[in-house]
């Protein structure tokens, strides 16, 4: 209960100077970020952060802003970046006690920065990972253990950290032990810049020297020094790993001695669990710790477990926790972090030390179980994010399993601009042998639409099969980088690379323009549902 400060302007009219945790619970109302939003920007614009807050702000953190469709600011100091550094370490420790000679190695991690914004009184703001890699607690960590030199991480252009992020870890490959990014999708994104760039990487390691076009100088000067010269014997090796016809497997077959793969797998980032075990001959894929703009939540004790169980150890330590009861049809009990029951599903709610109070994080997550006395939780989805579509959108893939398509990338929208409107999904596939040509297959396509269909709840199949008022859903399939310019029109407008996720449903229309310009063709579902009926 340490957060709280009852002598903040925010909590004197709830509290009057009591720190009673019951009269807390009381008296201080739940709260979303249009309630504290005020609050923020009089600290954004100058005011002492006793607002709302006993602790000074020394920066904002921004959220991604791609799973609710808007960012939000949080003031933050120092305190935040060094629970930062404990959960990493915490995560470390624990996959070096279940993998063994991890930490005789390095790790290729996809990290990216970008120049903050500041607030009117000149405080930065910028996203969680940027602050933490422009914190001193990263400059003086007590080791490098990637194998990018900070110059390459600092890169505010994306696109040569990337490229260069590439180089470094494949001249480095028998050192590699992890490859590792924030989220799943940028992993994804690594190997599609990776299937693109292959031959002037392995030219540069040819020649010893860096591509003219990297002309952030401290950043080529750094990897130049990491090439070292000449190497034709490892650009050879590399090359005819990447001129095989598959490349299912690939990143084990470029860095033979990794042993896992580190990133977000969990929500809307487990739609390419299948692409990264395509590519990395199933490794295992561990997601060490869940962690928000808000607060740090929990580790993952269980770093081995499938990706589909991973569940998070809560650490009460980092924030006050309460847990709003989300089961259907017994909403609105709260419990405290003790008292939640297995198998139902809660909303976190957090009060922080940098004054959020009872804040809904809008995350929705089931008791999985125990670790000692410590709640496991597993995370569900965002609270506005469409469950049904994420089970969907699995009992599809099955059906490309099968197939000599892999699922790249994937989004809805709701399309009501026809009569009857209907659920649209856009994909983008490719071909399981690099060199293929993505072939559609009428029968497998609608088949997909139909599996998606079904799969949906049973009030959309009511009205759906009665009287038609909702049409066919429909899959259009759009070009291969459709859904890296998707990022890059996402990125242009305020998101960040490393903490990008392509969004569930599309509400923007500039960006479902970017979608339908690219579409190569449309598919839709030819079955009829059967009818539903209802239990009175």
């Amino acid at each position: 209960y340490g957060p709280v400060n009852a002598n903040t302007e925010y909590l004197r009219g709830y509290l009057h100077g009591s720190s009673d945790k019951e009269l807390f619970k009381k008296n201080v109302p739940i709260v979303s970020y249009d309630d504290v939003r005020p609050y923020i920007e009089r600290i954004a614009n100058g005011e002492p952060s006793d607002v709302i807050s006993g602790e000074p702000s020394t920066t904002f953190l921004m959220s991604s802003g791609t799973s609710g469709g808007k960012q939000k600011i949080f003031p933050v100091n120092n305190n935040f970046f060094e629970d930062m550094a404990f959960m990493f370490a915490l995560g470390s420790v624990i996959i070096s006690k279940h993998i063994k000679g991890v930490q005789k190695g390095k790790a290729l991690t996809f990290l990216f920065t970008r120049e903050p914004s500041t607030t009117p009184t000149g405080l930065p703001v910028s996203t969680g990972t940027t602050s933490f890699l422009f914190s001193e607690f990263f400059k003086n960590r007590p080791s490098n253990v990637f194998t990018s030199p900070d110059e390459v991480t600092l890169c505010p252009d994306n696109k040569q950290a990337m490229y260069c992020h590439l180089l470094c870890g494949l001249v480095q490959r028998d050192e590699v032990v992890s490859v590792a990014a924030t989220f799943a999708s940028s992993l994804v994104g690594a190997i599609t810049f990776l299937e693109n760039y292959w031959e002037e990487l392995c030219r540069n390691i040819r020649s010893g020297h860096v591509s003219e076009w990297i002309t952030d100088l401290s950043c080529r000067d750094a990897v130049t020094n990491i090439l070292g010269g000449r190497n034709s014997e490892l650009a050879d090796r590399i090359e005819e790993e990447f001129q095989k016809k598959s490349w299912e497997g690939i990143i084990t077959r470029l860095w033979p001695k990794a042993k896992f793969i580190q990133s977000v797998v969990t929500g809307q980032n487990a739609q390419y669990i299948p692409m990264l075990e395509f590519y990395s001959n199933k490794v295992p894929l561990i997601s060490p710790i869940y962690a928000s703009s808000e607060t740090m939540f929990g580790v993952n004790v269980n770093p081995l477990c499938k990706p589909q169980d991973v569940s998070y150890t809560f650490v009460p330590t980092m924030s006050y926790f309460e847990f709003l009861l989300a089961d259907e049809g017994n909403k609105g009990e709260i419990a405290d972090l003790a008292n939640v029951k297995i198998g139902s599903y809660y909303e976190p709610l957090i009060t922080n030390y940098f004054g959020l109070h009872r804040y809904r994080m809008g995350d929705i997550l089931q008791v999985s179980g125990f670790h000692n006395s410590a709640p496991q939780f597993r995370f569900i989805r965002r609270k506005n994010m469409k469950k049904t579509f994420l089970k969907a959108l699995n009992h599809a893939t099955l059906i490309l399993k099968y197939s000599d398509l892999i699922l790249m990338g994937f989004t809805s929208y709701a399309d009501i601009a026809t009569l009857p409107g209907h659920y649209v999904f856009y994909w983008e596939l490719k071909a399981k042998n690099i060199n293929d040509i993505v072939k559609l297959d009428n029968k497998v396509m609608v088949k997909c639409c139909c599996v998606i269909e079904e799969s949906l709840n049973d009030l959309y199949r009511e009205i759906r099969s009665k009287d038609g008022s909702i049409g066919a859903l429909e899959i259009r399939v759009v070009q291969q980088g459709t859904f890296n310019s998707l990022m890059e029109f996402f990125i242009t407008h305020g998101a960040s690379t490393s903490q990008y996720k392509t969004p569930m449903c599309i509400n923007s229309s500039e960006a479902l323009a970017v979608l339908e310009k690219n579409v190569l063709a449309s598919f839709f579902s030819d079955r009829k549902l059967p009818r539903i009926t209802f239990k009175s």
